[in-house]
């Protein structure tokens, strides 16, 4: 060999490894894709079983599918990157300090309060309904509001109807609540309306309400019911009663500071993504939560629906905070969600 042929063929070598030694620190780049792959740690609230759970993984594995490999998707369960405080879990998505985020619609609301106008108490009858109004443009008005707010929502996510369940009694008509300690989220929304039935709401840290109904700190709780069966609340209470007397919903989103840093053909995917992600959950939710009602009935808990009476009672009391409810979420946004719900 020449030397010429050497210095070519050194030449060639040298670049080889720096091309490789470049790859590496991008990360792999799929096939059929340019540019570095894109890394996102997505931070729920709940364990990887619980229906949150089963979603964020769904919806990594469709990324996955839909970016050919280009963005990977983790999920971080249990609020362990924000110490379980959900509050500081917004505002840390906000700063860009969190890369993406599955949580509560309820605790958006204390950053863009139309967030509430998903939780006007009976305004749907079903996840259906709820999913329509997601979709539809209260949804896009809610998306360019959390966007005013560096975050960017790749969709909603809809949850079952809320359910009390407590120690004390079934609870079949709002005089039923009278006295009793309910956990509410810290909400106004929440503690009017359960004000508003007689009972004391009590706002409390999730992660204290197991303690609380053993003790008997609370007498009761309200949340979709995967929640008590997820947390194993059939061993501190006695009664779940099917009140779906408030829905909210999940945010699936990133920080601003993460969605600018990703190419057209990687937006493109997580949202796609992320759409079919929210017609899985609707599916999926209504599927187990039969499972799960039946699960913590054979545990010892005792199930009552509403009669038509206990019902109406409910919806006119919820109906009767109309005006407080258009104060805390804003005129505009109240009186768009109703008239979408057909309410008005």
């Amino acid at each position: 060999m020449n030397l010429k042929t050497r210095a070519i063929t050194g030449v060639l070598a040298t670049s080889l490894a720096a091309a490789l030694l470049t790859g590496c620190a991008g990360g792999a780049q799929p096939a059929g894709q340019s540019g570095p792959m894109a890394k996102i740690q997505l931070s729920i609230p709940d364990p990887l079983t619980s229906s949150v759970g089963v979603t964020a993984q769904h919806f990594a594995d469709q990324v996955k599918k839909t970016s050919n490999g280009s963005v990977q998707v983790t999920v971080v369960p249990n609020g362990t990157s924000f110490s379980g405080d959900q509050n500081a879990a917004v505002t840390r998505l906000q700063g860009g300090s969190l890369d993406g985020l599955i949580l509560s619609t309820s605790v958006y609301a204390s950053v863009v309060p139309e967030m509430n106008g998903i939780s006007i108490p009976y305004l749907f009858a079903d996840t259906k309904e709820e999913a329509k109004f997601l979709a539809g443009e209260p949804g896009k008005v809610l998306k360019e509001k959390l966007a005013a707010k560096d975050t960017v929502a790749l969709s909603f996510l809809t949850r079952t109807g809320r359910e009390i369940t407590n120690s004390v009694r079934p609870i079949e008509q709002p005089s039923d609540l009278k006295g009793l300690k309910i956990r509410v989220p810290g909400n106004t929304l929440w503690t009017d309306f359960f004000g508003k039935l007689g009972a004391s709401p009590t706002t409390m840290a999730f992660s204290e309400v197991f303690t609380g109904l053993q003790t008997g700190t609370i007498d009761g709780q309200e949340n979709p019911i995967e929640v008590p069966w997820t947390n194993k609340f059939s061993e501190v209470q006695k009664y779940v009663s099917m009140t779906n007397h408030i829905n909210d919903a999940w945010v699936l989103a990133l920080s601003s500071k993460k969605w600018d840093s990703l190419t057209d053909d990687q937006k493109k995917a997580l949202t796609t993504a992320s759409e079919e992600t929210a017609t899985f959950k609707t599916g999926y939710d209504e599927e187990q939560s039969k499972k799960q009602l039946d699960e913590l009935a054979a545990k010892g808990m005792k199930a009552n629906e509403l009669s038509a009476s206990g019902l109406a009672e409910f919806k006119a009391a919820s109906q009767s905070l109309y005006p407080e409810f258009s104060k805390l979420i804003g005129k505009e946004f109240f009186d768009q969600a109703i008239a979408f719900a057909g309410k008005k």
